[in-house]
This record gives structure tokens, C-alpha cells and sequence, in this order.
């Protein structure tokens, strides 16, 4: 066995966002991935799955409220970056302390497309 197969192979990076654009609406954001895959996703829905910590119980991981509650026409204000790896939003109801990595936001985007 030589070194090299001891060496593991490096991670492969993960897609980021390279195009966002806001609805004229602010209901929905479209967004392009550094891999060609280009995706719609409701304001809702964004708000919905916010992962900061007055969304998300710190110890288990669960939600502080119902996720139903969030409004239907839930509104995106204002979108912002988040150095290289994230986005954060300022929603309808001026929440705006979430964090939504690339991870993240690819996932609820194949989870739950905006219709």
C-alpha cells in the first residue's frame, strides 16, 4: 500500500448560488447553481424552514412553531449575502436572523419547488 491510497480524496465542493433574483412579487426567488441547476422556491417557504435559533430549539432541533402559521403570501423584502457560503433574508413579518447555507438552500429548493 503507497501513501496515496491512504490519502483521501478531496470533498467535492458543493454547488453555490451564482444568480439570485426576487420576484416582482417578493413571493418567490429564483436561483442559479454554480452546477447549471436553476431553481424556484417560495418566501414561504424560506421562512417556514428558517434555521436561526429563535426557529429552531437549540438542544433538539425542532421547531418553535407551527409551520403551518406561516402566512401563504409570505413575502421576501430584502435578500443579502452571507460572505461566500450563505443568503439571508428579511421576510414580511421583518424576521430576518436565519442563516440559509447553500446546503440548505438547495435542499428546501429540490424539496419543496415553489409551484
Amino acid at each position: 500500500m503507497s501513501l496515496w491510497d491512504s490519502v483521501k480524496p478531496a470533498k467535492q465542493k458543493a454547488p453555490h448560488v451564482t444568480n439570485v433574483e426576487l420576484a416582482a412579487d417578493q413571493k418567490s426567488l429564483s436561483l442559479v447553481w454554480s452546477d447549471g441547476a436553476s431553481h424556484r422556491v417560495a418566501a414561504r417557504t424560506l421562512r417556514q424552514f428558517c434555521p436561526c435559533a429563535g426557529c429552531v430549539e437549540e438542544w433538539t432541533g425542532k421547531r418553535t412553531f407551527e409551520i403551518d402559521t406561516i402566512p401563504a403570501d409570505m413575502k421576501a423584502i430584502e435578500v443579502v449575502p452571507v460572505g461566500n457560503y450563505a443568503l439571508s433574508f428579511t421576510f414580511g413579518d421583518l424576521h430576518r436572523t436565519g442563516i440559509f447555507t447553500w446546503e440548505l438552500l438547495r435542499e428546501l429548493c429540490e424539496r419543496t419547488p415553489a409551484s
